[in-house]
């Protein structure tokens, strides 16, 4: 591990020397002039390809030789990228296969995504653009500004900004079709079709349409179709000694019981105890259950059930998105612009049964049978409550259907009046959610009848219930909405430009602008969620939150001389405190403040340029961090003993504890201060490199107190742990309470650099791009602490997650006429692991606070295109050509996955695909 970092942090260290000695050695070589595009981040018109700020940019052409099929896959591969949310924790949670991006691993809610220049409807409360609402066919090309850009967008910039930007003013039409098969089995294949026709010609006509619509179909793999992810009792080896992992759980098929005592004062406390029946009468589990190795002491002994043999591991879905991009020139200086775009994501996501705790009369038929005779005489004296912990397997899978709908409008005019240059428009823009269950949620009536009569019996081994049984299994199975939720955004935008006066280099512009926004963040129940239809279902809350914002900068862009620029901005924004219609009244304060971000660029020559930029950041809370209630929110990700000894509030032995959520009404907004120093080198046309080192410190973050941080110190955290009673039973136990915090502050610093190379042959063109990012700094204070500074860097922190020093892309290209192969290589160094419990096979003996060395991952895609005429090209592609698995880690947080995880390594392996388009 050691001497896989010192050879990564001596290549990087050798890539800046070669770009360092060649800027010495030849910056008097034959110059080629950079290529200049129009730059994303400043409100100033102009052509510059390399200007004072770090843009990578992405062509149609550079998109599709990565072989993505998603927005979300396109991004997230890049090596800027690190600390998104993914597609695959849907199973397991409410995201509804939300897909974000996140620059440098500052943070999705800091990254603003973009289309067109503007804003898009978030997901949820906050400002985190769900990736899946961009239409991937319309998409031209992608600017991606790695450096805040706060004190010209707003808030939400702190660490960059992503614009994808479409196709524009396009003739005649084309046709793609693309299919995708993982070579691992006959699961898993993606499939899309497109079609983009464009009327008119803007130029000639006066106008154009855009038209575009796209269908994406992915299809499930079930966890136990992989072996690195099949079961949650893994063995495994290290060092020459064997270990088990177990990350199963105690609500059992058939179910476990927990046994609460009386405790009058003055005798000794009898501690709640939890047993299996089946194995205490059979000495063994049935099938699909362990005797756990973590509940198996002197108040528990259970069988657990292994859920991962009925979980996804990638759900399935489907996506249509359409897109209209309508243009008319209005005389000679001025064009009338809309943008529409529409997407319908309908994600279905199964994880294992529903748990389903039940009452246990005493002196009852059940009582008698399953829990008396293990009970001592002391015991069957004091017993308070008993409770059945079931898995109803047999009931099936808990589906939930998601549908999201994302609906953008945008209509504005371009134009010159008086010597400025002014673009302005009106957005109006909607996420939705719709989540539904469609399988494996108990009827609350029909359930508790069933327990009444005797109808089956929790207590029997799987697949042992009568065909009566099953019929009114099948009746009780509840299918429905349980809930609605949207974001809606309503914005206003104006700005120009304006030439000033005239400098050594050239002209001075000004830049004057002002936006508002307004966000309304809804949710609503659905009856059946209120009014007690499901069993054991805690409703989600209702939401009417509302907020705006509005804004107004400047900016002055100077070119001194002929070599030097320099450009400033100030902006100034003001965000209302939360309106919140249920419990009528303003939640949270008004908060206002100015920002800054001065930049400049000196180009000594045409082959050598250096860069910097130093600014400041504002960010109010998401308006859940401040305006939510108190709310249920699922479970422990791991499993915990009891946090504070209490004989009726502890549940027996080791288990999942209930999560409850709430906001803050103290919250203080974020702000940030930012730079980057950076240069780039182009002595020919056959060679560029680039470096860029940037550097970002947040205070009053926002975060909340961990799982892993609660459990270690609970005596510190007592003000989190607050109790939770059972809909189903009653019965009431120990809950950790996870509210928002300003945790203190967070320090991000690292370096992005490239190097590449162009080399024509006599029957082609090579060109090859080595780029990456090298993290130095991944730190924060502990939340709840002020000073208490730890960090993520290569290992897997207190904030669940890791920051990888090392993220590295290698992409190749030969084109040679009509053919083109291409060849990306990326990787991503190892890192420690996650505290996790196992057992030491050898021993017998409980190992807690064991961490593996994940090793790093390396994987090589490979893509053949072919133009067979100017209007038919066909590509072919593997992904994952030596078909790497992703290696073993012991997480338990990010989504319901055990043995890998899904955040840091592709599931799907080697894939085969072929993409075919048709121009006319």
């Amino acid at each position: 591990m050691m001497l896989k970092e010192k050879m990564g942090a001596r290549a990087v260290r050798l890539a800046f020397g070669l770009v360092a000695g060649l800027a010495v050695t030849q910056a008097m070589a034959q110059e080629a002039p950079i290529q200049r595009v129009e730059v994303t981040g400043s409100a100033i018109k102009r052509i510059n390809v390399e200007g004072a700020l770090p843009i990578q940019t992405l062509s149609q052409e550079a998109i599709a030789k990565t072989g993505a099929t998603s927005v979300a896959e396109l991004i997230q591969t890049l090596p800027a990228m690190q600390g998104f949310t993914i597609g695959a924790i849907a199973a397991g949670t409410n995201s509804g296969g939300r897909v974000s991006a996140s620059i440098h691993d500052i943070g999705e809610t800091y990254t603003l995504v973009l289309l067109n220049g503007r804003r898009l409807a978030p997901q949820g409360s906050g400002s985190t653009v769900n990736l899946q609402a961009i239409p991937m066919s319309a998409v031209e090309r992608v600017e991606i500004l790695t450096d805040g850009a706060s004190a010209l967008y707003g808030s939400d910039a702190i660490a960059g900004v992503i614009n994808f930007v479409l196709k524009k003013n396009q003739q005649g039409g084309d046709i793609e079709a693309n299919y995708s098969q993982p070579t691992a089995g006959q699961d898993g294949g993606s499939r899309y079709v497109a079609a983009t026709y464009g009327f008119g010609d803007l130029d000639n006509d006066g106008w154009n349409v855009l038209v575009s619509y796209r269908r994406d179909e992915q299809d499930q793999i079930l966890s136990t179709k992989r072996d690195f992810s099949n079961t949650a009792f893994r063995q495994f080896s290290r060092n020459g000694t064997n270990y088990v992992y177990d990350n199963t759980s105690t609500a059992s098929a058939p179910a476990n019981v927990t046994v609460a005592f009386r405790n009058p004062a003055g005798v000794p406390a009898l501690p709640s105890i939890g047993f299996s029946p089946y194995l205490l009468a059979n000495g063994n589990c049935p099938e699909l259950n362990v005797v756990s190795i973590n509940n198996n002491g002197t108040t528990a002994r259970n069988c657990t059930f292994d859920y991962i043999q009925t979980v996804e591991m990638v759900p399935e879905n489907k996506r249509d998105s359409f897109f209209v991009k309508g243009t008319k020139k209005l005389g000679d200086n001025w064009e009338a612009f809309t943008d529409i775009a529409y997407s319908r994501f309908d994600l279905t996501a199964r994880i294992a049964p529903n748990t389903a705790p039940f009452t246990i009369a005493a002196g009852s038929p059940q009582f008698n049978q399953y829990v008396a005779p293990y009970l001592t005489a002391e015991q069957l004296g004091r017993v308070n409550t008993v409770s059945g912990n079931y898995r109803a397997y047999d009931w099936g899978t808990r589906d939930s259907q998601t549908i999201t709908e994302s609906k953008h409008a945008v209509a504005g005019l371009d134009g010159e009046i008086a010597g400025w240059t002014v673009s302005g428009a009106l957005t109006w823009s909607e996420n939705s959610i719709d989540e539904r269950y469609v399988g494996g949620y108990m009827r609350n009536a029909e359930f508790r009848s069933m327990l009444a009569n005797n109808a089956f019996n929790p207590f029997a081994p799987i697949g042992q219930q009568s065909p009566a049984t099953q019929q009114l299994i099948e009746n009780s199975i509840f299918h429905g909405s349980i809930r609605e939720a949207s974001t809606t955004l309503k914005a206003a935008d104006v700005r120009g430009s304006h030439e000033l006066f005239n400098l050594g280099g050239g002209m001075a512009q000004l830049a004057i602008g002002a936006d508002y926004r307004e966000y309304h963040y809804q949710q609503d129940p659905s009856a059946d969620a209120v009014n007690g239809v499901i069993y054991n279902f805690n409703a989600p809350a209702r939401y009417d939150l509302t907020r705006d914002n509005a804004g107004a900068f400047a900016e002055v862009l100077a070119p001194i001389t002929k070599e030097i620029e320099v450009t400033a901005a100030l902006r100034y924004d003001t965000i209302s405190a939360i309106d919140d219609g249920v419990r009528g009244r303003k939640v949270g304060s008004d908060h206002s403040k100015s920002t800054y971000k001065v930049s400049a660029r000196w180009q000594p020559s045409q082959a050598l340029l250096f860069r910097g930029s130093y600014g400041t950041g504002f960010k109010a809370p998401d308006m859940l961090d401040i305006a939510q209630p108190l709310v249920n929110a699922g479970f422990t990700a791991s499993s915990w003993g009891c946090p504070i000894q209490d004989p009726t509030l502890c549940r027996p032995g080791t288990t999942q504890y209930n999560v409850l959520s709430s906001g803050n009404e103290n919250m203080r907004p974020e702000t940030s201060k930012q730079f980057t120093v950076g240069m780039r080198f182009e002595p020919t046309a056959r060679f560029s490199a680039g470096l860029d080192l940037w550097d970002v410190k947040i205070k009053d973050a926002v975060s909340a107190v961990s799982e892993q941080q609660a459990w270690a110190n609970p005596d510190q955290f007592r003000q989190l742990f607050s109790t939770y009673t059972e809909p189903a039973t009653g019965n009431t136990y120990w809950a950790f309470l996870r509210s928002s915090v300003n945790i203190g502050q967070t320090h991000n610093r690292g370096i992005d650099w490239d190097l590449t190379g162009r080399h024509r042959f006599g029957f082609g063109n090579l060109t090859t791009t080595l780029n990456g990012t090298y993290m130095l700094k991944s730190d924060y204070t502990r939340a709840g602490t002020a000073n208490d500074w730890t960090n993520s860097m290569n290992y897997f922190g207190t904030n669940n997650a890791v920051t990888f020093r090392h993220i590295v892309r290698l992409s190749t290209s030969l084109d040679t006429g009509k053919l083109s192969n291409s060849l990306i290589v990326n990787y991503r160094n190892g890192y420690t692991d996650a505290a996790a419990t196992v057992r030491n096979l050898d021993t017998g003996v409980n190992v807690t606070g064991f961490r593996l060395e994940v090793p790093s991952f390396l994987t090589f895609d490979w893509q053949g295109r072919y133009a067979f005429t100017d209007a038919f090209t066909l590509r072919a592609g593997m992904k994952n050509i030596a078909n790497r698995k992703p290696p073993l880690s012991l997480r338990a947080s990010s989504g319901h996955q055990v043995g890998f995880d899904p955040r840091y390594a592709d599931p799907l392996g080697r894939q085969l695909y072929v993409t075919g388009n048709y121009k006319f």
